[in-house]
């Protein structure tokens, strides 16, 4: 391991004290509108605040960072929430990390500051490196910076010794040009935030559907009779979606919230914006909470769809006519037991039954679901067990019917379906080859884990990062840093300090972006990017606020002059970021579905891609027909004396950046290394809230601790515990993945929890 010495990959402890505030029974409402203006306030000030919050979401404004839930057809003059402004705020404040910030601190002195602090330093401002040897970044010419990045890929004499990381803030624009760019160097090495949330999810649907996304539309909510919210949280990581959820109640939707914690925002809603028209009163969302054990989920279904089969609750037309292996799921939930469903889903049977009924009286039920079920063990074929249960009553293809996967990033979605993708179609690779005259290598490159373990192994000169924080995203927070050390270049991509820009290669570079609040200029003037919900509509986003820095390079531009200095192909890359049209007319020629990009996406909702089983009720499958898909059920018997541990994030918390020290939902404040633990566990332990403990986590005979954390009595099955992440994410074993789609298991870690310094063997 070659990392400077002294630098901590792991979050610091909070050194704050805890405090503990009544759990609230009310989503949004006025704290939620004095939190997102106090927030936009200290960080822009009042004027940008107001200017930049009327941008947001806007047809002639910039989409929100925040999450891809899309826009309603006809928006509000604030069509934002408030996780929405945090992001906002936070990616328009006025503080500056530049050259002098770099010089008063050491990178060994930044690893000891906590990611909160982190992040509030502000907008990098200037091009830095990290020397090999030294132990400060210094600032680098953009000139400079790149024709570094250029010789490295070109020394490796690989080019799959080079991985080009993306996260989903990258536009459609620059994340299409940043995969040509990698399938003209030769590498499908393209990893993205995919891996680590909603993979599970695209292989899910795909083999069953034949298209790995969702299959409905904002509009669907209006007339969906039942909603099933399955391991989400959207109070907290998708508020927008309340406002949906709440309009689809007032028309008599019922909804069905499945979670082993019960989620404020699925109890009571209150739109702030309601207060405006003398409205004070909040409303009910969920008709059921049903908490279900860790890892239960998949056990519950086989229930449901139990109910569903008893019921007779059956669209028989589609399944005879439009699916196969139906035949082989009845047996297969016939076979399973009640006892094994109780058991493994820690609800009764009349619980399920109550909820059976109601899915059998609908004629239109949407399914959401997000990390919740994707990561773990089993999350494809829980996924898909979602489908089956979808697919049964014919739910499909159908207005007010589908199945939802909730993304988190903003353009997740549109970064896969543009080509960032390490197992890249050849239907796809084809049109891409023909229209951009290039020949695509065919052979798999590597996913996120994938990349670590070749890190890992000392078999990556060049790790590029456009955007994200790697380190702190990424399970086995020890093992992921190991593996960046052994790298001899590593460059970030970013408008925030963060930990990846301390745990390094030999090398590293910053190259500071321009955010999506602000305004992009380049040489033909000013220019839009465009993104994809997570229900697949594509549409602008323009920025409209003065740059936090004249060094400040927009993400396309940086590929783009990148691609210039390193490949010596004939393409003229800066004429296509010289007007970002160029470079959407080479992908209406390139891509499916894009063409006539540039007339199409200036309407003002964008343009819906195709989505065969939602527009036609047509499947992309080899037999061009849904796929009931079968299961067993997995082990979730937990060790005695062990825990199954889930990572969650905070109410103040997006991804990895954390806004501040608070879940306010939860009534946790100050510090976030805290155990969520049901109480009855508690007094089992003869522990009360806010006993210190250290947790040592185990897979396939290996260990990993944590220590110093605070148990708090919480609603939660006994035997689970919720932990923050990224602080828990050296506890999430790196070869601990789901079967098929390979994303971390960050939702099923089985754990110890010990007394401060007991060891393993000392275990109760």
């Amino acid at each position: 391991m070659s990392g400077r010495k002294g630098v901590s990959a792991v979050t610091p402890p909070d050194g704050n004290s805890l405090k503990l505030s009544k759990i609230k029974s009310v989503a949004a409402g006025i704290p939620a509108a004095t939190s997102s203006m106090a927030h936009g306030i200290k960080k822009m000030g009042l004027i940008k605040t107001v200017k930049t919050l009327t941008l947001v979401n806007q047809p002639e404004g910039f989409d929100c960072p925040g999450c891809a839930w899309p826009d309603p057809e006809h928006s509000t003059a604030f069509e934002f929430c408030e996780n929405g402004a945090k992001a906002v705020a936070d990616e328009a404040m006025k503080a500056k990390v530049n050259p002098a910030f770099f010089e008063k601190y050491t990178v060994q002195e930044l690893s000891e500051k906590s990611d909160y602090w982190l992040n509030s330093q502000g907008r990098i401002s200037h091009p830095m490196i990290l020397k090999k040897g030294h132990d400060k970044y210094q600032e680098i010419s953009w000139d400079d910076a790149l024709e570094t990045i250029a010789n490295s890929i070109n020394q490796s004499n690989d080019p799959n010794r080079s991985v080009f990381y993306t996260s989903g803030r990258t536009s459609n624009e620059a994340a299409f040009l940043y995969q040509l760019f990698a399938r003209t160097l030769g590498t499908n090495n393209m990893p993205d935030c995919s891996n680590i949330c909603h993979e599970s999810s695209g292989r899910g649907l795909g083999e069953a559907i034949g298209i790995g996304k969702g299959t409905v539309t904002l509009d669907d909510f209006e007339h969906a009779e039942v909603i099933m919210v399955v391991g989400q949280n959207p109070g907290t990581n998708h508020p927008r979606m309340l406002t949906a959820l709440r309009d689809a109640k007032r028309k008599g939707s019922k909804i069905i919230h499945i979670n082993p914690l019960p989620e404020t925002g699925l109890v009571r809603f209150k739109h702030p914006q309601d207060y405006m028209k003398l409205s004070f009163g909040s409303e009910s969302l969920a008709d059921m909470h049903l908490q279900v054990k860790i890892g239960g989920d998949a056990a519950l279904m086989h229930g449901l769809m139990k109910i569903q089969l008893e019921n007779e609750s059956l669209d028989h037309e589609f399944i005879k006519n439009s699916t196969s292996g139906f035949e082989d799921l009845v047996a297969k939930i016939t076979k399973t037991k009640w006892s094994q469903i109780e058991n493994d889903s820690g609800l009764t049977k009349n619980q399920i039954e109550d909820a059976g009924k109601i899915l059998s009286e609908s004629n239109a039920t949407i399914a959401c679901w997000a990390m919740g079920l994707t990561q773990h063990r089993n999350g494809v074929a829980v996924i898909q067990e979602v489908t089956n249960l979808i697919l049964m009553g014919g739910h499909i293809g159908r207005k007010g019917a589908g199945l939802c996967p909730v993304r988190g990033h903003s353009n997740v979605q549109g970064d896969r379906t543009v080509g960032i993708w390490e197992r890249p179609s050849e239907k796809f690779l084809q049109r891409l080859d023909s229209a951009c005259g290039i020949t695509s290598p065919r052979e798999h490159g590597l996913d996120v884990v994938q990349a670590i373990q070749k890190m890992r192994e000392g078999a990556v000169d060049v790790f590029f990062c456009m955007g994200g924080n790697f380190i702190s995203a990424t399970p086995d927070t020890n093992a992921t840093a190991q593996g960046l050390n052994n790298v001899k270049l590593t460059i970030q991509v970013s408008t925030k300090l963060n930990r990846s820009h301390l745990v390094t290669g030999e090398t590293a570079i910053i190259l500071p972006c321009l955010g999506r609040t602000e305004i992009d200029v380049q040489d033909t003037g000013n220019q839009f990017v465009t993104v994809e919900n997570s229900m697949g509509i594509v549409h602008t986003s323009i920025g409209g606020l003065k740059p936090a820095s004249n060094m400040l390079r927009s993400e396309p531009w940086i590929v783009a002059a990148l691609a210039d200095k390193t490949l010596d192909d004939g393409r003229d890359w800066m004429d296509l970021v010289s007007n970002y049209d160029n470079i959407r007319d080479l992908m209406s020629r390139a891509l499916f579905g894009f063409e006539d990009y540039n007339s199409r996406v200036r309407s003002d909702s964008g343009f819906a891609l195709p989505n065969p089983p939602r527009d036609s009720r047509t499947f992309a499958t080899p037999d061009s027909k849904a796929h009931f898909i079968s299961h067993e059920l997995p082990d979730v018997d937990i060790p005695e004396g062990k825990y199954v541990m889930m990572t969650i994030r905070s109410h103040d918390q997006y991804n990895t950046t954390i806004y501040d020290l608070h879940d306010r939902y939860r009534g946790i404040h100050g510090n976030r290394r805290v155990v969520l633990m049901n109480a009855d566990d508690m007094v089992k332990r003869g522990w009360k809230t806010r006993h210190l403990v250290d947790i040592v986590s185990h897979f396939e005979g290996t260990e990993r601790r944590s220590d110093g954390w605070q148990v708090v009595a919480y609603d939660i099955p006994r035997g689970n515990i919720a932990t923050y992440f990224p602080e828990a994410n050296v506890l999430v074993p790196l070869t601990s993945t789901a079967e098929k789609s390979n994303t971390p298991t960050s939702k099923w870690i089985i754990c110890s929890l010990l007394e401060p310094g007991q060891g393993i063997f000392e275990e109760e």
